[in-house]
């Protein structure tokens, strides 16, 4: 591994990418079995503009953003904190930034956020490469911990600290379909992403090896459907997501170890959410990367919802 020295300047940067306009991939994904919020019959249900594009897929524009600054300590021990704001339709375009005040730089921290071209807010969040550094759901997350969450009837069977059952095994090739919800394989998903590198499918780069980018990092963790007893069915959203390196890259065809974790509750007007904490690890138990999710399911959704505690969509 490559030292993880500081970037020698305190400059303040901001560095802007291309817009860009992702994909939905999940158009015929499922899960349980049923529909997803991607299908767009079923956002029309829950009175949504659109089928939205899955809050992950807007990972990979941070990619290059980040190695700018970092190079390949990114995918080491990169690190992207996101909190999504706003939904994002096939054929709209999202533009990306990364940006320092000038001290944040060498602590191995940095700002992010992507918008629309009409300057609508999607996401915000932060870049780090310090483990010790405070993320943006580090922050996020510990007010979810001392708040209250309320009568639940979707999460009501959860508790913090609930943790899945024996490690679980999983991984990514470039051919094979990656389960019901993402029934696409990574090449495929490669060809259509925002952001293209040849270090993603090919041996030309540092570690010899086709490495994953932090979107598949994410995608690895998903493959894995958490056995907590959340009450079906329901559609969702992701609220919130982590994804952070700990001894990278990860690799295309290596084999990693998945435990689930409880660490979170939370409700808002429309939604119930858990927080919970993907680990994944190497097959000698060494850990590799945490994904940290958070899950959001429509009230309406659910069908054994009490319909008094539903407010008005509009």
């Amino acid at each position: 591994m490559t030292s993880s020295l500081p970037v020698p300047f305190d400059t303040p940067l901001r560095v802007t990418g291309p817009a860009r306009s992702p994909r939905n991939l999940l158009v015929a994904g499922t899960i349980d079995g049923q529909a997803t919020t991607h299908d767009p019959a079923v956002a029309s249900a829950l009175g949504l503009a659109g089928a939205p594009i899955e809050g992950p897929t807007h990972i990979s524009q941070f990619d290059p953003l980040a190695y700018s600054l970092w190079g390949q300590r990114w995918f080491e021990t990169g690190c992207l904190s996101i909190h999504f704001e706003t939904m994002v339709f096939e054929g709209e375009h999202v533009i990306a930034s990364i940006s320092t005040d000038g001290s944040e730089v060498g602590t191995g921290v940095a700002r992010i956020d992507a918008s629309k071209p009409d300057g609508t807010s999607v996401l915000t969040g932060t870049a780090s490469i310090d483990p010790a550094a405070q993320t943006e759901l580090d922050r996020r997350l510990a007010v979810a911990q001392s708040t209250d969450p309320g009568e639940l009837f979707i999460m009501d069977q959860l508790s913090i600290g609930m943790r899945s059952g024996r490690p679980v095994p999983t991984s990514i090739d470039m051919d094979s379909p990656n389960g019901d919800l993402y029934q696409f394989s990574l090449r495929e998903k490669l060809a259509t992403s925002t952001e293209t590198s040849p270090w993603f499918a090919g041996a030309d780069n540092p570690w010899g090896r086709p490495i994953l980018p932090l979107e598949a990092v994410a995608l690895l963790a998903q493959k894995v459907r958490p056995s907590f007893p959340v009450r079906r069915p329901t559609r969702g959203l992701f609220i919130d997501m982590q994804v952070r390196l700990i001894d990278g890259p990860l690799f295309v065809d290596d084999t990693y170890l998945v435990t689930q974790e409880v660490v979170g509750l939370a409700q808002t007007r429309r939604t119930e959410s858990h927080w919970y904490v993907a680990r994944l690890s190497s097959a000698s138990s060494e850990p590799r990367a945490e994904v940290l999710m958070h899950v959001g399911a429509f009230k309406e959704s659910y069908p054994g919802y009490p319909r008094s505690q539903i407010p008005p969509s509009h």
